[in-house]
Formats: structure tokens, sequence, C-alpha cells
């Protein structure tokens, strides 16, 4: 058995990006720790704005390893039966934004509301229309609002070969 398929049968924990109950956006946790440091700052910015209107914002998904990518991208395909399915909900690892922690997932509901409604002006967008919890930083946002939405992950020239 190689090195790969040994990882593949083995649950990823918390030191690949796992994050099975969430976590707070000021965790030390590595799917917190590890995102890009712009993306990291303007959500704890947009988190301590929110909490001051009584919502909190919950880290559901952050920085993954490379390994623990490709895990979700297996269960993807096992779930929704084909690698086209599954593209429109998880990317290969060498595509993934949140390989490279430039992407967070935001929970709960009333966070996500919030975001959308006040996240432009921290630069935080949410990029594909079928994951509301999908969050990006896109610094000129700020100024012009956030650029048109992607249908799904797999619309996006970015996480295209």
């Amino acid at each position: 058995m190689t090195s790969s398929q040994r990882t593949s049968s083995r649950v990823l924990g918390k030191e690949h990006g796992a994050v099975p109950d969430g976590l707070p956006v000021f965790a030390e946790a590595p799917a917190v720790a590890n995102l890009d440091p712009d993306l990291l700052d303007a959500l704890r910015r947009a988190a301590a704005d929110a909490a001051a209107d009584g919502v909190t914002f919950v880290v559901n998904g952050g920085w993954r390893s490379w390994q623990y990518q490709e895990q979700l991208r297996r269960q993807g395909i096992a779930k929704h039966g084909s690698e086209a399915e599954a593209a429109r909900w998880v990317t290969t690892a060498d595509r993934s934004a949140h390989v490279r922690g430039q992407a967070v997932d935001i929970g709960p509901a009333e966070a996500r509301a919030w975001l959308s409604e006040h996240g432009a002006r921290y630069g935080l967008c949410q990029i594909y229309r079928n994951e509301p919890w999908h969050y990006e930083l896109r610094p000129e946002a700020v100024e012009h609002g956030c650029p048109p939405m992607y249908a799904d992950p797999s619309q996006d020239p970015g996480t295209r070969p």
C-alpha cells in the first residue's frame, strides 16, 4: 500500500484543516490560523463588527491540506456519482482556494446573511451561487462591490484545468 493509499483510507484531522464542529474566527487551529493573512484580517474585522450586531461567525471550513482536499473530492465523487457532478461542489487540490488559504466557509445562516449584506465593505464576497457559505477576499469589492457570482465551482475559470 502506498502512502497515498494509506492517507486516503484514514480520516484526516484538524492538523489537515478538518473542522468537525466549527471554530471561532479567532481560533488558532490550522483551518483558521493558516488562512491568507489578508483574508483572516478581513474576516476577523467583519466578525467583530457582526458581533456588535449580535451575530456570531463560525468557521466551518478554511485552509485545508492538499491531502484533505483530495479526500473531500473523492467523497464528493462518491456522493454525487461522477467527477463532473462533484466538481460543482468540490475542486481538485491543485485548484482549490481552500488549499491556498484563500477561502473560508462561514456559518450559521445569520452570519451568512450578515456577510451577504455587509461583506463587500471588508472585501469578503460569496463566490458561488450554490455555496452561500463560501467566501473569498476580493479587495476591489470595498470600492466596487462584489463581482457577479459563478453558478458553482465548475464554472469558475480559476478551478478548471
